[in-house]
């Protein structure tokens, strides 16, 4: 089955591609490789936002770091003309998940990126991957950025 069938099947369709918000474009392709800017937690309802620590659950966190991985795989189809099967893999996440000092459960909130991921692409979503807390723009919960192996 091909990506585009399984998010189909998975109930999600990706979003256009958001214009960068300043100087700096959403991807940068060299050869093979696909580098994504970090997409943040922006859905159909406008962005999710929030402190983990502070009132906002791990699984609230999650949500929103499954949506960054939807608005990643949007720049993707949009850097690969449209076509979101010239995916081959992910390469690499770096999640960045705005949270007060205490909190310690960033790799929890991550996961609902790298689960959807997986759940989405099969073996072709595993991926290594970074998870620390931050101060983020706009209050959003989570801000996630991308490498991903394309042909």
């Amino acid at each position: 089955m091909s990506f585009s069938e399984t998010l189909s099947r998975l109930g999600v369709t990706l979003p256009d591609a958001p214009a960068p918000a300043a100087n700096y474009v959403p991807a940068v392709r060299m050869d093979d490789m696909l580098f994504v800017s970090g997409q943040i937690s922006n859905g159909p309802d406008g962005m999710i936002k929030g402190r983990l620590g502070d009132g906002m659950s791990v699984e609230d966190g999650a949500a929103a770091a499954r949506q960054c991985a939807i608005n990643l795989l949007a720049q993707v189809k949009a850097a690969c003309d449209g076509d979101i099967d010239r995916l081959v893999r992910v390469v690499k996440l770096t999640g960045f998940v705005n949270c007060t000092p205490d909190f310690g459960d960033q790799p929890a909130v991550i996961n609902g990126a790298s689960d959807f991921l997986v759940e989405a692409l099969g073996e072709a979503g595993r991926h290594s991957r970074s998870a620390v807390g931050a101060t983020l723009p706009f209050g959003v919960a989570v801000e996630i950025e991308g490498i991903f192996q394309v042909r």
